[in-house]
């Protein structure tokens, strides 16, 4: 049997009812706001769901964030960690509590560091410092590695227990400076320049350990990253652990999670080299054996096929004995034969040679005889081109005008002979024993006999 409700009262809630209304109602009054305070009681849900309480010294409150927004938290919040939420305020109906659903979480006072980090950051990459291209490779092998940090920080020690191990052949050279605190950035950065003047390492690690944003804040200077770039070798970056990201790393050559693992990139273990040398000595002498072997084979192959030089002369010796045997009947046996046609050609000659003695008297009596008869012509031809000679010059007419006679030519150099044919007023040539002369005639006188 049901009983209404008297009238005038007011209904009555279920709790899941009035938990619900709560729950709007704080979600209605508290839009997403930020809340500091202390992490505690940290749990990661096998979820993916992190479970907390916030607190500070008055007060606590249960904080729940989800696996979506916590996969993009940047970092995973650590038992005693101050951090600040951005959450809403709401009720778990179920159980009644009142808690945060955070959104987002940063470490306390991070907001402005990390504005300022990303404002630094967008600078230093417009101007290049973080360039892929301009990233230096890390030495394959070195001999040398600088160290820039604290004396006293336990990165310091796992660096120097990870070189120990794996390459205790290099020389470690360390750069002492303080890793946080005022004036820890001018300190980093000297340290820095230092090694590059210096020089002396083929590599360089600036590192640290672990910390919150500010412990780690001096590997956000602009002055650290400015001397990381400008270093005169490779640089690698160890600060913080594996989520901890600093401007220092975006500017190194090489970025590594840990100082440790900065320690593991920067030299190849000494048995690594020494696997990689003995396998090469292997081949090396694998290589060697079989050319030994096959110039071996290649010596046996000659020496087979050497003969004794005493045996090739002997060869030789034999061969131009042979050649001389040749050469000589080649030669002496026509040289005889013709010898002997020679001798019998003479002999034929011989017979059939006429006597010439007979022959020789008398060509010698009629060259005598010749030689006298043109002998005597030569004599009668003298005496008859004397007489000549004698009355050619007297009939020379050189020798008539020398006597002062003359012979007068006309202008064609016709001889005139008689004075018909001389006119007035004609030029005549004169011819005399030493020259001639033009003479005019004026007037022509014939005379008579």
């Amino acid at each position: 049997m049901l009983f209404a409700p008297p009238v005038g009262t007011a209904p009555v809630l279920s709790v899941t009812a009035l938990n619900q209304a709560v729950a709007r109602m704080l979600e209605r009054s508290f839009p997403l706001t930020w809340v500091s305070g202390e992490i505690s009681n940290f749990t990661k849900a096998a979820s993916g769901h992190w479970y907390f309480t916030l607190k500070d010294d008055g007060a606590q409150v249960r904080s729940v964030m989800f696996k979506g927004r916590a996969q993009h938290a940047g970092f995973i919040p650590r038992e005693g960690d101050k951090v600040e939420v951005r959450a809403l305020v709401t009720l778990y109906a179920p159980r009644g509590d009142y808690q945060l659903n955070v959104e987002a979480i940063r470490r306390a006072g991070a907001g402005n560091l990390y504005e300022a980090f990303l404002r630094l950051k967008e600078k230093l990459n417009a101007e290049g410092l973080f360039n892929p291209e301009s990233k230096r490779p890390i030495p394959q092998f070195v001999r040398c590695i600088g160290v820039v940090t604290s004396l006293q920080a336990a990165a310091l020690r796992d660096i120097l227990t990870t070189l120990a191990r794996r390459a205790p052949h290099v020389r470690v050279v360390i750069y002492p400076t303080p890793v946080q605190g005022e004036g820890a950035a001018e300190k980093i950065a000297r340290a820095i320049h230092t090694a590059s003047a210096r020089n002396e390492c083929d590599v360089l690690l600036v590192c640290r350990g672990g910390g919150s944003i500010e412990d780690l804040w001096s590997f956000n200077d602009e002055g650290v990253a400015r001397a990381i770039a400008a270093a005169a070798m490779p640089v690698i970056s160890g600060v913080g652990h594996e989520t901890d990201v600093t401007i220092a790393d975006f500017t190194a050559d090489l970025r590594a999670p840990t100082p440790t693992a900065a320690a593991e990139m920067a030299a190849i273990p000494r048995n690594d080299w020494l696997s990689f040398l003995a396998s090469h000595a292997a081949d090396m002498t694998r290589a060697v054996r079989r050319q030994l072997g096959e110039t071996g084979q290649t010596l046996d192959w000659l020496t087979r096929r050497l003969v004794s030089p005493a045996t090739t002369i002997n060869h030789e010796r034999l061969k131009l004995q042979s050649l001389q045997t040749r050469l000589m009947h080649a030669t002496t046996i026509p040289l005889r034969q013709s010898r002997y046609t020679l001798l019998h050609l003479r002999t034929r000659l011989s017979t059939q040679l006429p006597d010439t003695r007979r022959s020789k008297t008398v060509l010698l009596d009629q060259s005598r005889r010749l030689g006298s008869a043109l002998l005597n012509q030569n004599k009668q031809g003298r005496v008859a081109l004397s007489a000549l000679n004698s009355q050619l010059e007297l009939l020379n007419p050189q020798r008539t005008l020398e006597r002062g006679y003359a012979i007068v030519t006309n202008a064609k150099g016709a001889v005139l002979r008689t004075p018909k044919e001389l006119l007035p007023r004609q030029i005549v040539t004169i011819q005399l024993a030493e020259g001639s002369a033009k003479v005019g005639i004026d007037s022509v006188q014939p005379t008579f006999d």
